[in-house]
């Protein structure tokens, strides 16, 4: 049973799946989706062309949807798509992409903690944990299971390597690779992220592997062409390393070494 409070302000023409719930003084506008299960604090604004998937949660004074911060925006219809069981905290603002038909997108089981920003064409995969002040500028692209410190800052454009970790403060300003442990003003590599591949079940023997990996790439003082040809030749081509290889020939603002 879908639960409203009367001084919710709810358009007739949003669609609310079964058992929503929106608390006081939320505002849901026109043309936003919600999906069974999701609940809407106090205070949340959810506008535009926005759909929230099952079980999401929408905390207090929140604001999803709303035209982006990009001057070049005229107007056009875009969209902002949130994944199931993504959770939203306090004063946290997802913008709308620029350029028609465009949408930013939230993956699955995101946690967004207070005050954290999405920018326009932002794209989330599944699982991404942003801590309290970080903030994204438009076209940040950012892989599953990806965690952002508090008061982490990513330019523009950066891409951001799955089971990566960043720890807070950072200025992160070219793209960090997968399973990286990063920090800094600038960011640049400082290790495998060791804890986050061994709680998401990683044995021994494949985080040895990567570890060797990034000493070749991060370590050697070799230049990256150099050193991705050695870990191609000398180490295993397991998932991992295919994927770290693709990675960082695909990058177009380099890795902050």
């Amino acid at each position: 049973m879908t639960k409203i409070h009367p001084t919710a302000i709810v358009n007739p023409k949003a669609e609310l799946g079964e058992n929503v719930e929106i608390g006081p003084y939320a505002i849901v506008g026109e043309h936003v989706t919600v999906g069974d299960d999701t609940i809407i604090h106090t205070h949340a604004v959810i506008e535009g062309f926005t759909t929230l998937e099952k079980a999401c949660e929408v905390f207090p004074g929140a604001v999803v949807g709303l035209r982006c911060q990009d001057l070049k925006y005229g107007g056009e219809k875009t969209y902002v798509r949130i994944g199931a069981r993504t959770v939203i905290r306090e004063c946290v603002t997802v913008n709308s992409s620029t350029g028609e038909g465009s949408a930013t997108i939230l993956g699955e089981d995101c946690y967004l903690m207070a005050y954290s920003h999405v920018g326009h064409n932002c794209r989330l995969g599944n699982d991404v944990i942003m801590a309290n002040l970080a903030s994204l500028a438009g076209h940040v692209l950012i892989e599953d299971k990806a965690v952002l410190g508090g008061l982490v800052g990513i330019h523009q454009f950066v891409h951001i390597g799955t089971l990566s970790m960043i720890g807070g403060l950072s200025k992160v300003i070219q793209d960090v690779p997968p399973y990286a442990l990063s920090d800094g003003v600038p960011c640049s590599v400082k290790d495998i992220n060791a804890v986050g591949l061994r709680r998401h079940g990683f044995p021994p023997e494949t985080r040895g592997i990567i570890r060797r990996a990034f000493k070749i790439l991060f370590r050697s003082g070799l230049a990256t062409s150099h050193a991705v040809e050695i870990v191609k030749s000398d180490l295993p081509k397991i998932p991992e390393i295919v994927h770290l290889l693709e990675f960082i020939s695909q990058s177009e603002r380099a890795i902050g070494r």
